[in-house]
C-alpha cells in the first residue's frame, strides 16, 4: 500500500511555533543578544542535525549547550577534548565486577541530550571518529551490545580557529555529519552590558518543556511541505557547488537533505506549513558551506567557502516563490 505523506495542520504548526519560541526566550535570558545563532541552533537540533562552532574562547559556547538541556529537561555533558583522550572516554566502558562476576558497562558522557565535544580538533583521529560514530548512528556497540543514546540528541562541537599547533584537523568527509556550522560570535555593548552588570542574565534555567515535547517536535518537521520546484532548487545549488571553478569538492546529497530538513524547521518556527525560498536562501550557508573543499590556488587567493555560496546564491536561478 502507497504510503502518503501526512501534512502538519496549522494549529499544531502554530503549537510547535510557541513552544519553539519559549525554548528561544528562555535561552536568551541566560545568552543574551545572540536570538539568531539560538534559533538557528534549536532549528538544527529539531531537524535532528549536529552543530559545529567555529569560535574564539568566552563566546558563550558552553553556555549555549547548558541552556539548551535546561530549557528543555534534557541532560547535558562535556567533553573536553585533549591529545590523550581516548574513545572510551567518551563511549564508556565495560568494567569487570569481582563480586558479581559480570562485566558492567559504564556510560561514557556521549549519553546525554546535548553533549558539548569542546575543541574537538585537539583530539586525535580515532577518538574525533568515536564521537563522529556515534552522531551519524544514534548508538554506541561495545562488545557486540548496542545502546541507544537519550533522545532528542544533538552534539555541539567547537573549534577554535586561533592557536592552531598540535590540534588535529577534522577531515572533510567527516565535516559533512554536522548539519550546519557557524559562530557565536562576540556580544554587542548592550548586552555585554548587561552581562557584566548582572542584570536580566541567568546563570541557571527552569525548563519550559519537557523531553516528550520536544520528540513531538521533532517528528512535526517532517509533515511540513516542500515544494518540489524547491526542492530541485536545492539539489540545482548542490550540483552548482560541484561545478564552482574554485572548488575541488563539492557538497553530496547529504547537504541537500540537510538544508531540507532545517529548511523545515525554519519553516515551522515561524508559524508556517511550507518552505519558502527566503528560509532555503538564508540557511544555504550554514548548511553547505562547511561542505565544499576549495582549490589550493582558491584558497591561495582568499576565497573563502562563504564567497562560493554566496556566489551560488547569485548565479542559480530561483523559482518564483509561492509561498
Amino acid at each position: 500500500m502507497e504510503q502518503v505523506n501526512e501534512v502538519i495542520s496549522q494549529r499544531d504548526v502554530d503549537m510547535y511555533a510557541e513552544t519553539f519560541s519559549r525554548i528561544v526566550d528562555n535561552i536568551e535570558t541566560s545568552l543574551v543578544g545572540k536570538s539568531y545563532i539560538v534559533k538557528l541552533v534549536l532549528a538544527a537540533m529539531m531537524a535532528k542535525g549536529h552543530i559545529l562552532l567555529e569560535d574564539v574562547p568566552g563566546t558563550g559556547k558552553t553556555h549555549l549547550a547548558r541552556a539548551i538541556s535546561e530549557s528543555i529537561s534534557g541532560t547535558s555533558k562535556r567533553i573536553q577534548f585533549t591529545p590523550d583522550l581516548l574513545p572510551s572516554d567518551i563511549t564508556g566502558i565495560s568494567v569487570y565486577d569481582q563480586s558479581t562476576r559480570e562485566f558492567t558497562f559504564h556510560h561514557g558522557p556521549i549519553f546525554a541530550n546535548v553533549v558539548l565535544a569542546d575543541e574537538i580538533n585537539r583530539t586525535s583521529p580515532k577518538t574525533q571518529s568515536a564521537l563522529l560514530e556515534v552522531m551519524e548512528e544514534g548508538r554506541v556497540t561495545i562488545d557486540n551490545y548496542t545502546r541507544e543514546v537519550p533522545q532528542p540528541f544533538a552534539v555541539i562541537a567547537t573549534q577554535n580557529p586561533i592557536e592552531q599547533a598540535g590540534t588535529y584537523r577534522l577531515p572533510e568527509a567527516q565535516l559533512d555529519r554536522f548539519l550546519i556550522q557557524t559562530s557565536i560570535g562576540h556580544m554587542d555593548h548592550k548586552a555585554a552590558f548587561d552581562v557584566v552588570s548582572g542584570a536580566t542574565v541567568r546563570s541557571t534555567l527552569e525548563p519550559v518543556v519537557d523531553l516528550e515535547s520536544v520528540e513531538r517536535m521533532r517528528q512535526s518537521v517532517a509533515k511540513i511541505h516542500i515544494d518540489p520546484m524547491l526542492i530541485d532548487y536545492i539539489l540545482r545549488l548542490i550540483e552548482a557547488t560541484r561545478d564552482a571553478t574554485q572548488v575541488k569538492f563539492g557538497s553530496s546529497v547529504r547537504g541537500a537533505l540537510g538544508l531540507a530538513g532545517i529548511a523545515k524547521a525554519w519553516a515551522g518556527s515561524n508559524g508556517r506549513t511550507y518552505v519558502t525560498l527566503d528560509d532555503v536562501q538564508q540557511l544555504a550557508i550554514p548548511v553547505l558551506a562547511h561542505r565544499i573543499i576549495l582549490l589550493p590556488e582558491a584558497e591561495f587567493d582568499g576565497v573563502k567557502p562563504v564567497d562560493v555560496i554566496n556566489q551560488i546564491l547569485l548565479e542559480v536561478s530561483a523559482p518564483q516563490d509561492r509561498g
